[in-house]
This record gives C-alpha cells, structure tokens and sequence, in this order.
C-alpha cells in the first residue's frame, strides 16, 4: 500500500488542494482495505479533539490582534535605533524587525504582511532595489515560526508526543542564527554597494525611548516560555495569555484597536483556524492509514538499506522536506511527514526535539521557494514586482538559509542546549 504516497502527491501536482487530497486517498486506501468507514468519522474528530490543539486557534487569534495593534511598527522603530546607522541599514532593520515580531506572531505570513507593509516602501524611497527589498522581507519573515510561540512547533509535539516547551527553547538558538546570517549578508551587500544608512547612530536615550515603547510588545515570548517552563500554565493556556495580552496591549497601552476592528480580527482568525483544523483532521486519517499499512516501518526498513549512518538519514530528510515545502505548505506537510519521518529518526538515535526544529526549519524556508512560496506572493504584491523577477535576488539569500539549515542539523545542540538547560530530557 504504499503507493497510497504516490497517488497523494499525484494529487498535489493537479493541484487539489492539499486537505482533499489528504481525504481522497485516505478514503480510496480504506475502500481497498475493506475498512469499515466509521473509522473516517473516527479519526478525524480524534485528530482535532486535543486540548493542546487548542493553543493553534489562539496563538491565531493572537497573532492577528498583534498584527493590527500597533505593535510592528514600534518593533521597527526600535529596530532602527538599534542597527539603522550602519551600512544597508534599513534592510537590517528589516531582518531584525522580523525577528522581534516572530517572537510576538509565530508566523511567516504575518512577519511578511506587517513588516513588509512598513518597510518595502521606505525601502524603495531611499533608492533599494524591489527586488532586492521585497526577498529580504520574505527570506527574514521564515524566522517567524522558528522562533516561540510557534504554531508549527506546538503541531509537531502533538503530533510527535514531544514537549512543546522543550521545542519552543529549542527554536531560538536556529531562529536567532538565521536572522545573524542575514544581517552578516545584508551589511556586507551594503558595503560592496556602498548602500548608506541613517545619518548619524542613535543615542543611548533615543535607543532607551524606543526600548520603553517597545517593551511590552517584546515582553510576550518571555512570559509564554516562562510560564511554561516554570509549570504556571499548559501550552493552551499560554494562548489564552497571549490573547488577552494581545488585546490589552493594542487596546488599552497603545490604543490602536477600536471594537469596530475586533469583528473582522476575529474572522479572519476563525478562517485561518479552520482551515489548518480541516488539514489536521484529514491528515490525521491518513497517518492512522499509513500505519495500519505499516508504511512507516517499510520507509523506515527502505531507508535503513541505503545507510544507517545518521547523518545519511539527516541529508535525505532535508531534501525531502526542501522538495515538498516547494509545492506543500508548512501545516500540511508537517502533519504528513513527522509520522513517516520520526520512527526513522528514533530509529537512528536522533532526538525528537532536534527532528522537529529541522522539519520547521526546513519547511519554513519552502515559504520562499516557488512554485508555493507564500511569503514571496505577500511580499511582491507589495513591492508590486513579478515573481520572476525575484530569484535572481532572492538565490544569495535562499543559500544562506541552506547554510543555517546544515549547522541547525548537523549539530544538535545548537538547538538542544536551552532545553537541556532549563530542565528538558
């Protein structure tokens, strides 16, 4: 049965949407395997009936407030005191920037939206290249779900039965090294084109207002990994303090959020949770199909005839996942590659935790690899250039991400040391 794989990626090339696909081929397996087909009703209802799955819809809903609350813009503003002197300086803002707000979004898209909404056109006022400014927002906007709070994490310790505190210090290490990578290119872009920044380094005091301003809003991932690590709340419950910080924030520290705005807020919440729920839900009957068939232990016995050897098994998943975030997003191919992928990585002696920092890592950057490649959709529409256009800028960038991705897998405990730090297995 495991050509089941292949006819759901044949759907995925007619372009089927990703949940269909998920739902024909697991019904078509199960009417071959003369299954009964309660089992449909079964699985998909377990598949989303989880109290930790809650925290995906909050964090959601959090994110969202966050977006239109007023909160990115004073995240640049800080950005700009910090780093807008030096050469190239508004695109290190714009990479410091995104990494400040994915400690606050946990997401690709929104780091996408809201800092490449501010950011592109300044950039290209001050004489950047489109191009060049519309990648750099989407390459940076990847450390969106690496960094806590991370949707994709919290999916993947359901999934895997992994701490979802373990995970969220894992991704800060790799989330910071990316957003180092890109500021080393982007400063040494603006020295080779002799690309100045603001006139003169800010001083300690501007530095120190724009901090205060700032200070809430960067306050967010302290009290969520706090407070999970201390044992005050579960990973749900931290989307609840992240709902209700988000909304005090934005409506009553920095009054950016009438009533009037919560209606749409929450709409747009509700479509977005909907949708990764009916992904999971559906995915969820796959894996259970796959392992009914024993697909994983015949994978994991296909790839333990090629090499044994960890880091064989490590450079196969990578190009696995890289090929698949170029045509899957993120959810959908987190839901169906960790059950295919973590027995063979146990089986290797490979940590859960790690395992899940590369998948996020890997599929984070197919946000920014065409045919899919979200974030670079969100950030042309602003720049309002052609996607092929972008490439050739975006190759450079791309690489270094590639860089980032062979340190975060081939040493572990650039990922493991904060866990093994605060307490982790």
């Amino acid at each position: 049965m495991i050509w089941l794989l292949g006819l759901l990626f044949v759907l995925f090339f007619f372009r089927v949407p990703i949940a269909f696909a998920l739902g024909i081929t697991s019904l078509v397996g199960l009417a071959l395997s003369d299954t009964n087909m309660v089992i449909v009703a079964q699985k998909t209802f377990s598949g989303i009936d989880s109290f930790t799955l809650v925290a995906i819809p909050l964090f959601v809903l959090a994110g969202e407030i966050m977006t239109v609350g007023g909160i990115s813009k004073r995240l640049v503003n800080f950005a700009q005191l910090l780093v807008g002197h030096l050469p190239a300086g508004l695109g290190l803002v714009a990479v410091l920037a995104c990494a400040f707000f994915s400690a606050i979004s946990g997401s690709a898209i929104a780091d996408a939206a809201a800092i490449g909404g501010i950011l592109i056109p300044a950039m290209v006022a001050q004489g950047y290249d489109r191009r060049f400014a519309s990648t750099l927002i989407a390459s940076a906007s990847t450390i969106g779900p690496v960094i806590p709070p991370s949707i994709p994490f919290i999916l993947y310790g359901v999934m895997a039965s992994v701490s979802i505190g373990d995970l969220f210090l894992a991704g800060v290490a790799p989330g910071l090294l990316m957003a180092v990578f890109l500021m080393i290119y982007v400063f040494m872009f603006g020295k080779k084109n002799n690309i100045r920044g603001r006139e003169k380094m800010a001083s300690p005091k501007e530095i120190f207002i724009g901090f205060k301003d700032a200070f809430f809003a960067l306050l967010l991932p302290i009290i969520i990994i706090g407070g999970f690590r201390s044992g005050i709340f579960t990973a749900t419950e931290s989307g609840v303090i992240a709902v209700i910080y988000a909304l005090l924030l934005g409506v009553f520290v920095y009054k950016e959020i009438k009533l009037k705005d919560l209606a749409k807020v929450l709409f747009e919440s509700a479509l977005s949770s909907a949708s990764i729920l009916f992904v999971i839900g559906n995915a969820t009957l796959f894996t259970w199909l796959l392992s009914f068939h024993d697909i994983p232990d015949q994978l994991s016995a296909l790839v333990s005839g090629i090499s044994d050897e960890p880091w064989v098994i490590l450079l196969l998943m990578n190009i696995v996942l890289l090929i698949a975030g170029t045509f899957i997003d993120t959810i959908s191919a987190l839901t169906i590659f960790t059950p295919l992928f973590l027995p063979i990585a146990m089986a290797a002696g490979i940590d859960p935790v790690h395992l899940g920092v590369i998948i996020v890592v890997n599929l984070t950057i197919g946000m920014i690899t065409p045919p899919l490649g979200v974030c670079l959709f969100v950030t042309s529409s602003i720049a309002k250039v052609n996607l092929v256009q972008m490439v050739r800028p975006l190759i450079p960038q791309f690489l270094i991400l590639l860089v980032v991705l062979a340190i975060v897998t081939y040493l572990p405990d650039i990922s493991l040391f904060l866990p093994h730090i605060f307490g982790g297995e």
